[in-house]
């Protein structure tokens, strides 16, 4: 990521107008972003794991879109309707007369969204560097009407019966494959205390709570905070709880799960991480009861067998798909072991 390297240069050109205030900075994930600008920076960033690095780094942060600013800086995502209702949403709470500066790699799509903006917006200089450019937004005139219709696109909205998701989450389209296979080889064996991790916006947990009254409690961790939202709405079963976590992180609990179901994101960016699912592996350990269960969901071509040797003292891979792999793991490995 190279967001910062483009702030930075586009003050060292004079590119970004001095503001009195501070400057609102949407999804930023780097910290060193918070030296690129000479302002003080508010910063909103769904994503927990990003959400806490900044935070180590001593910067401010907010969890809504609300108050008003001269002037806000907008790290674009891979999703275009997710930025494209950012740039609505910072043209609201930006002054008149103020600027919007929104910074993107070329692999994520930014020369089109920049090429969108042309025509609705006043978009003044652009600068390439890192990979990237960065576009300068002026904040004047009336409120152009395509940013109602970016808002609305960026907004929740029905993929299956009872299940809202919104642009820029996991699987905003609809119910992601792995997410079937494990509920279709799992869900039957639930019962107790459950823990859902990266739960997404809850369509594995809401199926499950359907499906068994032997669940009395599932609780669902999730690192996006926007999934989870959409999860609370998606998920009114009185047995759910939410947790905005880093699931890589979590400790282990006083009270322990008699199951664990997952299905793991395998990246964060365009490139794979299997140690993301790995780690997904190693914190089910954490989670589960010692005489409990994880269900885990995985890509056929991810190297998880290693982790689960590491983790567990038993496991096997169940009936999955040509897709995907099924695991089922017991006896959990205590800290000394794994260690």
């Amino acid at each position: 990521m190279t967001d910062s390297i483009r702030l930075a240069r586009a003050v060292a050109d004079g590119a970004l107008p001095a503001v009195d205030g501070p400057i609102l900075v949407l999804r930023p994930t780097e910290p060193a972003i918070l030296r690129s600008v000479d302002a003080d920076l508010v910063c909103w960033q769904p994503f927990r794991p990003a959400y806490d690095q900044l935070g180590q780094f001593g910067a401010t942060l907010v969890e809504e879109i609300t108050g008003h600013y001269p002037a806000a800086i907008i790290c674009a995502t891979r999703s275009r309707a997710e930025t494209l209702g950012l740039i609505a949403q910072a043209w609201d709470v930006v002054a008149e007369d103020g600027w919007i500066a929104l910074t993107g790699q070329k692999t994520d799509g930014i020369d089109a969204t920049i090429k969108r903006l042309r025509g609705v917006l006043a978009v003044g200089e652009v600068i390439a560097k890192g990979h990237g450019k960065l576009a300068l937004i002026l904040r004047e005139g009336a409120r152009p009407d395509p940013l109602d219709t970016w808002r609305a696109d960026a907004s929740a909205r029905e993929v299956a019966p009872g299940y809202q998701t919104a642009a820029g989450v996991f699987s905003a389209d609809g119910i992601d494959a792995g997410s079937r296979v494990l509920a279709a080889g799992v869900t039957p064996l639930l019962k107790g205390r459950v823990a859902d991790l990266g739960a997404g916006w809850g369509w594995l947990s809401g199926e499950a709570l359907k499906a068994q009254e032997a669940i009395t409690q599932i609780d669902l961790y999730e690192a996006d905070r926007i999934a989870l939202d959409l999860a609370r709405g998606n998920v009114t079963d009185p047995r759910a709880g939410f947790h905005w976590a880093d699931v890589t992180t979590l400790p282990k609990p006083s009270l322990r799960y008699d199951a664990v179901i997952a299905n793991p994101p395998f990246h964060t960016s365009r490139e794979g991480d299997p140690g993301l699912g790995q780690a997904f592996v190693a914190a089910s350990a954490r989670l589960l009861a010692p005489g409990g269960t994880a269900y885990i969901v995985a890509n056929r071509h991810l190297p998880y067998e290693q982790a689960f040797n590491a983790n567990f003292s038993w496991w096997e891979e169940m009936e999955g798909s040509p897709q995907f792999k099924l695991f089922r793991a017991r006896r959990p490995k205590s800290d000394r072991k794994r260690g």
